[in-house]
């Protein structure tokens, strides 16, 4: 009646074993690191960097504990903070040899401490949020009308040039608001000028209409037309966001979309607000020009005679150096997309596309020079860097592509570099809090404290209460942290103290389910029924109420998850993690627990669950 198979208990062995591995790595702490990446577009992190750091450290006899290149960066791990600063400068002064333009971020990290086979297994520790870490938080509005006005400012271009190339006349083309009106003189041009716009430019809306004897079109965005460039503005804006990012070093940043148009970003570790917000909130332009092919030019590159007039020299990369016309051909803010591609030989390029006024004047341009060097540049702090130079093949428009790049990772590099070279929108800062790291360690340790009195608390309560049983729903309750925070570690999700005060709650809604299954055996015992049976009884009528009650704080919680943010949605992830826990640790886990000891005697003539009142007598069964 009370006895579990096999392989019921391999099961809650496993998932105990595994909760333990998960937990474990939290509990080792964090040493000081050295984290090293790209300052520059055009500079790449990989296994090279890798051998540099580790060159350079062996160069100065500093031991580090750990160096491992991951993602875009490589991290080096020390034993001490003073072995930490050293290591930094070092490592700078190699990879950086002109300290006025460097070439690496070389930045001081914390990196988890847990041994080598835990986190081969994956077993890494959870990630602390601003308030539990120490950090800064901004929260950035985008000005979605300015996005809106740029690109009815590129649809008032696109129309004129349309116009002047299918040869029809107009008396005039100007903006109204969000609006672009186009005036004629007589019903059949303007007839022309409507179907040639819903044809070439399906993203529009035209209305017809008259203002004095001038006849006009009303031109406007569809409402899925503005939608879109909203939705693109954002996510350009964060994806530029996460690039500049990387130069605070930062490992785990929080960058995110919240409503419409907003943006959060989350810096854990970083306590120098004003220079995050030099790096957010700083312009970058790109741009494309011809190459400078002259006598005079291929001289100022080998360092042999000066820049001629009306060029300009740059560098590409790592420091090669070019020469490049000053006349631009198109912007970055011209540019309408860039996906990585595969050309004719199914080699790997970067298709770009352009509006229509930037396609008409490349056109224009590479039609005069073919088989001539063109190069993309990028602008920042007031800098130009020289992303790529590819050479004219044939005459050119709105669409082609960038060819010659090597490698299937270099294309999809330069198409990211050309979509979020620059933010497609403005963005101001609204809202901006920072927390310092020893209040952030506060945090942490009121927190543990608040949990383990938590727990201490309800487990001497129903110890005391329900001996026996008490014991074993505590080891129940046990198991339930063990896994909520393996869970947390091995999703890899963020704690904020908003989840702590969630773990504490997650205690009593699942000590509540331990509460109903003891109450129900006392009742069955209440009734005269065997102590084999009430126990049996006790779980399964039990599981009913507790199902309902946790389906129903698992909706809420979930609609936290839905429609929250921030706070809300921390508190949210680990109080619906905590109901799934507790259900399993709760039903399953404890009556495991109560089978192992009870399930085998067969004469059972009393049970360990506190005082038993019968409606008769008063006989109590502990």
């Amino acid at each position: 009646m009370n006895r579990y198979p096999l392989w019921k208990y391999l099961v809650i062995a496993a998932a105990i074993v595994l909760g333990f591995i998960y937990t474990l790595p939290n509990f080792f702490g964090e040493s000081p690191a050295v984290q090293v990446s790209s300052a520059k577009a055009t500079v790449k992190v990989d296994a090279s960097t890798l051998s540099r750091v580790q060159s350079s450290l062996q160069k100065a006899g500093l031991a580090h504990t750990g160096i491992l290149f991951e993602g875009s960066s490589v991290k080096a791990r020390f034993a001490d903070t003073d072995t930490q600063y050293r290591a930094k400068d070092v490592i700078t002064q190699d990879l950086n040899p002109d300290p006025s333009e460097p070439l690496y971020i070389v930045a001081l990290n914390l990196l988890p401490s847990s041994p080598r086979w835990l986190t081969a297994l994956r077993a890494l520790p959870m990630y602390l949020g601003l308030d539990l870490r120490g950090g800064v938080h901004f929260l950035l509005q985008v000005d979605m009308k300015a996005a809106i006005g740029k690109r009815v400012d590129s649809t008032v271009a696109d129309l004129r040039n349309l116009m002047r190339d299918k040869n029809i006349r107009h008396s005039g083309i100007g903006r109204n608001g969000n609006a672009v009106e186009i005036r004629f003189r007589d019903e059949e041009t303007r007839g022309r000028g409507r179907g040639l716009i819903l044809d070439q430019l399906p993203g529009l809306a035209v209305a017809e209409g008259t203002e004095g004897s001038d006849l006009k079109l009303t031109v406007t965005l569809k409402p899925e037309t503005e939608r879109e460039v909203r939705d693109t503005s954002l996510k350009q804006n964060i994806t530029t966001l996460h690039n500049r990012v990387n130069e605070l070093g930062v490992a785990e940043p929080v960058i995110q979309q919240q409503g419409a148009d907003r943006i959060v970003v989350q810096l854990p570790g970083v306590q120098d607000t004003a220079k995050a917000k030099d790096i957010l909130g700083r312009t970058a332009t790109l741009e494309a020009r011809l190459v400078d092919g002259s006598i005079e030019a291929q001289s100022a590159v080998t360092g042999q005679g000066p820049v001629p007039f009306g060029s300009e020299l740059f560098k590409i990369g790592r420091g090669a150096p070019v020469v490049l016309k000053k006349q631009m051909i198109f912007s970055g803010e011209q540019l309408t997309g860039a996906s990585a591609t595969f050309d004719d030989r199914q080699q790997p390029a970067v298709a770009v596309n352009l509006n229509d006024a930037a396609g008409r004047v490349l056109r224009e341009v590479s039609r005069e020079n073919i088989k001539k060097p063109m190069a993309v540049v990028l602008f920042e702090r007031g800098k130009g860097e020289v992303l790529t130079v590819a050479t004219i093949q044939s005459e050119l428009g709105s669409r082609f592509q960038i060819t010659g790049m090597g490698s299937a990772e270099n294309s999809n590099d330069l198409a990211l570099l050309l979509r979020a070279g620059a933010l497609a929108a403005p963005m101001e800062i609204i809202e901006e809090r920072t927390i310092g790291p020893s209040l952030g360690a506060e945090n942490i340790r009121k927190g543990f404290l608040s949990t383990v009195w938590g727990f201490v608390a309800i487990a001497v309560f129903m110890s005391l209460y329900y001996l026996l049983f008490g014991m074993i729903s505590t080891i129940a309750l046990a198991v339930n942290l063990l896994l909520l925070l393996a869970l947390l570690s091995l999703l890899q999700l963020t704690l904020t103290l908003p989840g702590i005060a969630a773990i504490a709650l997650t205690l009593g809604m699942a000590i509540d389910a331990n509460v109903l299954i003891n109450e129900r055996i006392r009742e069955e015992l209440r009734s005269g029924v065997s102590p084999q049976a009430a126990i049996a009884a006790g779980y399964e009528r039990a599981f009913a109420t507790i199902l309902d009650s946790n389906v129903t704080t698992l909706i809420a919680g979930l609609a936290l998850l839905v429609f929250g943010s921030g706070p809300v949605k921390g508190f949210a992830v680990v109080h619906c993690l905590g109901i799934v826990t507790s259900m399993f640790s709760a039903v399953f886990v404890s009556r495991g627990l109560v089978n192992l000891w009870y399930g085998r005697q067969k004469k059972l003539s009393k049970v360990s669950i506190g005082q038993v009142w019968k409606p008769a007598t008063t006989q109590g069964k502990g």
